[in-house]
């Protein structure tokens, strides 16, 4: 068990350094990538899941994620007693993953004057805030990540490890069609674990951590995984 746990720790904390590493790297002020995009984003936030389900896979499953570690309990892939402690290893490994990066660009936050620019390398947020159509937006997006990570063993041949590219292309392309509207966290532990940082880190001039808007990229992520994985187990394949 606590082989699982330290690699679902590990993998989250890797998964949030390499994503909201990108994040930070494109946006705030002095760094050497600033301006880059939101296709490069989009295309790390893939890579940062592919890199960390590649080294810790074959120890926990790489979840790395509630609404998935919920989503294989519910398909009966993940036993129950595995859930909380998951869920803990997850938050408190994206907690650590943002402090990291705080940590790493300390400088270009100290030079970044914007505080909505500072919350957004730690989490996601709403175009257009509009509580039903924002909570929509997490329930479907998780919903076609959860969906098509367990397609992907209705797929003929794949070889061991193909899945995790698979994987990435998932991501990108969530990230790619649906990530303007909230930024697409799909995740409830890589938006609420790095919410938390930015609330209780000593970053200068960061303004508020938004919590009224954090409950979303929650409840959202675990009833889209969950509808995923229900509708999933129902369908005669």
């Amino acid at each position: 068990m606590w082989t699982k746990l330290i690699c679902e720790f590990l993998g989250t904390m890797m998964l949030i350094l390499l994503g909201d590493g990108v994040v930070a790297n494109v946006t705030l002020d002095k760094s050497g990538m600033k301006g880059g995009g939101p296709v490069q984003i989009t295309i790390a936030w893939g890579l940062a899941v592919l890199v960390p389900a590649f080294i810790f896979g074959a120890g926990s499953g790489a979840h790395f994620n509630p609404a998935v570690t919920i989503a294989m309990w519910i398909m009966g892939n993940t036993p129950g007693s595995d859930v909380i402690p998951y869920i803990i290893a997850q938050f408190f490994g994206a907690f650590i993953g943002a402090c990291l990066v705080y940590i790493l660009y300390k400088g270009q936050f100290d030079a970044t004057e914007d505080p909505g620019t500072k919350l957004g390398v730690f989490s996601t947020g709403p175009s257009v805030p509009n509580v039903f159509l924002n909570l929509l937006s997490e329930i479907v997006g998780t919903f076609v990540l959860v969906f098509a990570i367990l397609g992907i063993g209705n797929v003929a041949g794949c070889a061991s490890g193909v899945e995790k590219l698979l994987v990435f292309g998932i991501i990108v392309s969530i990230g790619m069609s649906l990530g303007g509207l909230t930024g697409y966290a799909i995740n409830p532990a890589r938006d609420f674990g790095p919410r938390c940082a930015h609330a209780v880190l000593p970053i200068k001039g960061k303004g508020s951590s938004n919590f009224a808007y954090g409950w979303i990229p929650i409840v959202g992520p675990i009833i889209g995984g969950a509808i995923a994985a229900l509708l999933f187990k129902v369908i005669p394949w």
